[in-house]
């Protein structure tokens, strides 16, 4: 399965990746902004996005809008710090199928996408 994993924070992206490090996805792509995710979700059309959602260039909200019109069907997680629960459920709304608060831990990570994935 391929993932492609969206946080403007290269500590955060790493933990994500290595939280992920024994499971079903063989193949990661990252993203630094939502401008990014769009370009690769185009090009790699991963099974799964990790989203953040405050991020330069182009927040992660957008670029849910964004891919979920190319792909109706794209599976997201937003993975986010802003712990307020109208940003989950706008994110949900916008067509995430998950909302994950920061800090996250590898357990966390990986029981959330199961969790979505089994759906």
């Amino acid at each position: 399965m391929k993932l492609l994993i969206v946080d403007d924070s290269l500590i955060m992206r790493r933990a994500i990746e290595r939280s992920l490090a024994h499971t079903r996805f063989t193949e990661i792509h990252f993203a630094n902004t939502g401008r990014v995710a769009v370009e690769l979700f185009e090009k790699h059309r991963p099974d799964v996005v990790t989203m953040d959602i405050t991020m330069p260039d182009m927040d992660g909200l957008t670029a849910v809008d964004l891919i979920m019109k190319k792909d109706p069907d794209a599976v997201i997680l937003v993975v986010s710090a802003l712990a307020d629960k109208s940003t989950a459920v706008e994110a949900v709304k916008r067509g995430a199928q998950g909302f994950l608060l920061k800090p996250v831990t590898a357990d966390s990570v990986h029981n959330a996408l199961e969790e979505i994935l089994a759906d």
